[in-house]
């Protein structure tokens, strides 16, 4: 079993930053891809950025390439998604995932956090 712990969410202007954490418990951390998504209020769950279980790879839609930066540390069990330039559009509650693949389909992961709220005021 893991678990994953998200945290610093928050409230931020527009054209601002945040830095959001993925705590993961248990030994198979290392081994497995991660992914961040995030859902608005009414809209589906959307991709925002995958990593790989070595940190070699990542990806990102379109939406927020250039913006975003997702990174792990696996000594810390922990991944980060730096947001930077943000934007209104970009509220939403954002959750990291656990799965052997870092692919933009939410039903590949196997394990989510409870997600942390992000609010990007204009």
């Amino acid at each position: 079993q893991v678990q994953l712990v998200e945290s610093g969410g928050g409230l931020v202007q527009a054209g601002g930053s945040l830095r959001l954490s993925c705590a993961a418990s248990g030994r198979t951390f290392s081994s497995y891809a991660m992914g961040w998504f995030r859902q608005a209020p009414g809209k589906d769950r959307e991709f925002v950025a995958g990593i790989s279980w070595s940190g070699s790879s990542t990806n990102y839609p379109d939406s927020v390439k250039g913006r975003f930066t997702i990174s792990r540390d696996n000594a810390k069990n922990t991944v980060y998604l730096q947001m930077n330039s943000l934007k209104p559009e970009d509220t939403a509650v954002y959750y990291c995932a656990l799965g052997p693949r870092a692919t933009l389909y939410s039903s590949h992961y196997l394990y989510w956090g409870q997600g942390t709220q992000v609010t990007v005021s204009s």
